[in-house]
């Protein structure tokens, strides 16, 4: 039995996915829900939203995502950070995958990544869990409803959870499996309920489809002047830095929360909804965010709540710190229908440095923007993994290395480009320690934070008195209205100077070791950046 709108022209059969048992295509958010308690895959939660635990997996599994290596894809793949599986393989475990799918129901999702209709890609989205499909349809941008009458998919997602891989039949590593073939314009997600692999599945096939087109796919998020989409913001940051909660101003339009275009025409979102952190989410200090926790539809993912009223805890971490909220993008009310901004004016990007090394802002040079672009340093802290128990750095290129199928100098100059292209200014901005390491220092104000963006959005930072920074070579303000000028000035803020010298040195060199792999492949002024 089928149900639903779809092209009768393109139902499951048609792409030779038959014998399957009931296929529910394009449901709405209401017939999800009540196909998703009906399953008994979740229960319903306060304001109608949906409650999931995702079992094993609360989080990706960045070591199992693979690239099939067939003639087309071998000379531009990143294969250092992308697992290859044989074409052979691929095809063996879409054989078992189908085979194991038949009789058991299925829900289908036609949908677009991409607000700019010019670059947008239909994906078709099939999953075995009614909840994923809610998910995948916050996530990705839903089109109007007669719009499915002639839908045609150039991707398609089969995500079967209940299905597990075998590593020497399927050329993988384990029973679980993220696989992507370009050549077939599939992606097979098996042996993981985390639904995120739905939604970054599509952000790896954009981030290899755009750069030929001379589009920048960025892991960030953005905002623009109410009113004013001209001035344009993006926000670069691994998790934790801080990228959903700095780019909802209230004074500033949402464009998006985490993946973004940057083309001839300007930015644009891939989303149709956010998926942010809730771990100590606050209603005071993100009410736009926390209201979504009780509006219907929400996926509520690895929430600890109360079984009677359905309270969620937002401080306890017991199935996983990862854990999180999915909704569509209108929840939030100052978000942009449209999803699309102007070029970006300002780039900021984020780290948390949990070493209390770098100052609240600095301003960065093109080659010194590309060098932290390449970088993506954030930290770990002691306590968020078994046996971390001082600071360890964390770089993940482009902000974002699981995500990335080139190379990372493809991003990389992609980026310069465009920065040298429509004259945006870069800034640096930590949002993890200060007065010391972590464990010694203290988190870095946000009130102080919110203030340097502020003045940095608003052009305050043109005009005032700039340091070189000794370690990095950025130049930072001296002072600036609403910030005490200590806080601007590491070193000043430790007890002891000649620690944070140390400290500092030992960061350096941190940097320096990673960096040294992207020297064969970048320009004389980058490598000048990498050394201060």
């Amino acid at each position: 039995m089928t149900s639903g709108r779809v092209n009768p022209k393109f139902r499951l059969e048609d792409q030779q996915i038959d014998g399957l048992g009931n296929v529910y295509y394009n449901l709405m958010e209401p017939a999800l829900v009540e196909s998703a308690l009906s399953r008994g895959e979740g229960h319903l939660g306060k304001g109608g939203t949906f409650l999931v635990t995702t079992g094993k997996f609360t989080g990706r599994s960045p070591k199992d995502k693979h690239v099939v290596k067939t003639e087309s894809v071998a000379d531009t793949i990143w294969w250092e950070n992308n697992a290859a599986m044989s074409p052979e393989g691929f095809d063996a475990l879409y054989t078992d995958m189908v085979a194991h799918m038949k009789g058991r129901d299925y829900f289908v999702q036609d949908l677009i990544g991409g607000a700019d209709p010019k670059h947008a890609i239909n994906v078709r989205m099939v999953t075995e869990l009614a909840w994923h499909g809610l998910f995948i349809r916050h996530m990705l941008r839903r089109p109007e409803r007669e719009a499915l009458d002639d839908f045609i998919a150039d991707f398609t997602v089969i995500n079967c959870p209940s299905f597990q891989a075998d590593p020497a039949k399927h050329d993988c590593r384990s029973e679980t499996v993220i696989a992507m073939n370009f050549d077939r314009k599939m992606i097979l997600i098996g042996g993981t309920e985390y639904a995120g692999e739905n939604k970054k599945s599509v952000f790896t096939l954009l981030n290899y489809l755009l750069p030929e087109k001379g589009i920048m796919p960025m892991h960030c998020s953005a905002n623009h002047a109410t009113g004013n989409p001209v001035d344009t913001a993006v926000f670069f940051g691994l998790s934790g830095t801080g990228k959903t909660t700095l780019s909802a101003d209230p004074e500033r339009t949402l464009i998006g929360d985490d993946e973004h275009g940057w083309s001839d025409s300007g930015t644009f979102n891939f989303e149709g909804g956010c998926y942010a952190k809730t771990i100590n989410l606050s209603r005071e200090a993100e009410p736009e965010i926390y209201a979504t926790t009780e509006k219907f539809g929400t996926v509520i993912e690895n929430m600890v709540y109360d079984e009677d009223t359905r309270d969620l805890d937002f401080d306890d971490d017991s199935l996983t710190a990862n854990m999180r909220c999915a909704y569509p993008l209108h929840y939030i009310s100052n978000a942009s229908k449209k999803a699309v901004g102007g070029h970006p004016k300002n780039i900021i990007m984020l780290t948390c440095d949990a070493f209390g090394v770098l100052p609240p802002i600095a301003r960065l040079t093109p080659a010194q923007a590309m060098y932290h672009f390449l970088s993506g340093f954030t930290s770990k802290v002691a306590g968020t993994e078994r046996g971390v128990t001082e600071p360890e750095p964390t770089f993940s290129t482009c902000f974002g290395a699981p995500f990335m199928p080139r190379r990372p100098e493809v991003y990389g100059n992609l980026l310069r480009e465009k920065i040298a292209q429509h004259g945006a200014t870069c800034w640096l901005v930590n949002t993890g320690w200060t007065g010391g390491a972590y464990g010694t220092g203290s988190r870095m104000p946000i009130k102080a934070t919110r203030a340097l963006l502020t003045a940095a959005l608003e052009g305050g930072l043109s005009g005032v008195q700039y340091r070189k920074d000794p370690n990095f070579g950025f130049e930072v303000p001296v002072s600036v209205d609403g910030v005490a000028d200590i806080l601007l000035d590491p070193r000043r803020t430790w007890d002891d100077p000649e620690s944070y010298d140390r400290q500092a040195a030992k960061l350096v060199n941190m940097f320096a070791a990673n960096f040294a792999q992207y020297l064969p492949f970048i320009d004389d002024d980058v490598k000048a950046a990498a050394i201060g």
